[in-house]
């Protein structure tokens, strides 16, 4: 759920108060070094790219943002952690249900605190599967679906969650080109009528170019690069 945010070791927590702030983090898993003195803050309404190869750092840093690992030196806040802020995750693994349907996977996300009926839920759910091209798989298994339809399904039960801030690590692997400018189209969207913060994590520099946002680029677990996409 990415620059005036690349500082020097001493640089303050921004005025507006930060999604995500890294200050001087490093991860070690045993010997390995996933992360080195990282110096990174996400603003609210944000959308952020986490470039790199594979092995970079990108996952390490977006698990820290969902709170799924904690630094081995250096700090970090997470805004989720002391308010009502509240972040989604779509990772690698998906976790979906593999012997329910699409649907029945997207229902999961419905909460009656945040919907003013089910039927609500349902019609917003069905835009978001058209937009997707999920609309004729509805009552497909999980188990049957290829890559991209169960990426598509974790993203819309993601979506339909209304999180504050999205975490998205390589949402696009699985999808063609057409279909992972959709989704970032669709995710700009509600960047921009909705205010949601977007970390987005991928490989692919050259596609991050040409969507507004920042990036952050990691190098063996350093943060070589902090700023606007065009000057990578």
């Amino acid at each position: 759920m990415y620059t005036q945010r690349y500082s020097s070791p001493n640089q303050a927590i921004p005025k507006i108060r930060p999604v995500f702030h890294f200050d001087q983090v490093s991860v070690d898993f045993g010997k390995i070094k996933a992360l080195r003195s990282v110096q990174l803050s996400v603003l609210p309404k944000e959308i952020l790219f986490v470039t790199g190869a594979s092995g970079a750092g990108k996952s390490t840093l977006l698990n820290m943002m969902a709170g799924l690992v904690e630094p081995t030196s250096g700090k970090i806040h997470r805004l989720q952690d002391d308010s009502k802020f509240f972040v989604a995750s779509v990772f690698q693994d998906l976790r979906l249900w593999q012997e329910k349907t699409c649907e029945q996977n997207m229902w999961i996300s419905y909460d009656a605190r945040l919907y003013d009926s089910r039927e609500q839920f349902h019609k917003e759910m069905l835009e978001l599967a058209r937009v997707l091209g999920v609309y004729e798989h509805m009552n497909q298994k999980i188990s049957d679906c290829n890559g991209g339809l169960k990426s598509k399904v974790a993203m819309i039960r993601a979506l339909l969650s209304k999180p504050d801030a999205l975490l998205a690590d390589e949402p696009t692997a699985a999808l063609d080109r057409e279909a992972s400018f959709r989704l970032f189209e669709l995710l700009n969207h509600y960047n921009q009528k909705k205010g949601l913060t977007l970390v987005w994590a991928t490989h692919n520099r050259e596609m991050a170019k040409q969507f507004p946002g920042k990036v952050a680029h990691l190098d063996g677990g350093r943060l070589m690069y902090s700023g606007q996409a065009c000057f990578i």
